[in-house]
């Protein structure tokens, strides 16, 4: 029986993969046979994660993108199509955790948070979109997160638009799949519970008492290890989901059930 998990021929676009679980998930789906165009302001740091990947006999492009800029979207996914001729997977997974409270958090600060989150998966889904329709086939992932329905009660935590950005990934994300279910195209969402990464690496992993008190909490007892999430990314982006749209799979060791 065929892998329903195998992206052989397919072309992957993943934003935010100049890092963390961006990169994390450019290297699974390489690893599943996908080539890849890499998104994100910072070159540099694709170019040498595109090297990476080509030494495993994958394709890999390098495209410097802000996804909160509607020019840069455009001609982002312009020379990936260009350069493959088509694109089969989104991984919408740019992002950005400002720290502060609505009482604290300025108007630019708020704007930029929701222009990175959610504005930049509308702008990037825009372009990306017709071509899939072409195909009549296109697998959308975008990353939400366990604070899309948790908030954080103590200050050095709170994150209010992050809170609010991720959750409206999610209302996006179903907005998405009914809306174009029909050109074959399925959309879903990951949402990560506690993962190392840039965003968190300097502020809660720096906590002791935090990750012991998160511990205590999630059923297994301990934040995410590297790599957890890709096996849910894999799924939402191969054939195995193929009748699942607008959903939303909570990569947090239980977390969001207590």
């Amino acid at each position: 029986m065929k892998n329903c998990f195998d992206l052989e021929g397919k072309v992957a676009v993943v934003t935010g993969a100049s890092g963390g679980l961006g990169a994390d998930a450019a290297r699974a789906y390489a690893q599943e046979g996908a080539d890849i165009a890499l998104l994100a302001r910072r070159k540099e740091r694709l170019e040498s994660l595109a090297e990476e990947i080509e030494s495993t006999g994958r394709k890999a492009l390098a495209v410097q993108c802000d996804v909160s800029n509607e020019e840069s979207v455009k001609n982002a996914v312009e020379e990936v199509v260009n350069h493959f001729g088509k694109i089969d997977i989104l991984l919408n997974n740019a992002g950005v955790a400002i720290r502060g409270g609505v009482c604290d958090l300025c108007v630019e600060d708020w704007d930029k948070g929701m222009d990175v989150n959610v504005k930049g998966i509308f702008l990037v889904s825009k372009h990306v979109i017709p071509q899939m329709i072409k195909n009549n086939y296109g697998k959308i992932v975008n990353t939400s997160s366990i604070n899309s329905i948790a908030g954080d009660k103590e200050d050095m935590f709170i994150r209010h638009v992050y809170n609010a950005s991720k959750a409206a990934v999610r209302g996006l994300t179903m907005g998405m799949a009914c809306s174009y279910g029909k050109y074959g195209i399925t959309v879903n969402a990951v949402a990560p519970g506690l993962f190392e990464s840039e965003m968190t690496a300097d502020t809660l992993f720096k906590s002791e008492e935090f990750l012991e008190r998160y511990s205590r909490v999630v059923p297994m007892d301990r934040p995410a290890k590297k790599g957890e999430l890709n096996g849910a990314i894999i799924f939402f982006s191969s054939d195995a989901s193929s009748y699942v749209t607008g959903q939303t799979i909570f990569v947090d060791g239980g977390f969001s059930i207590v």
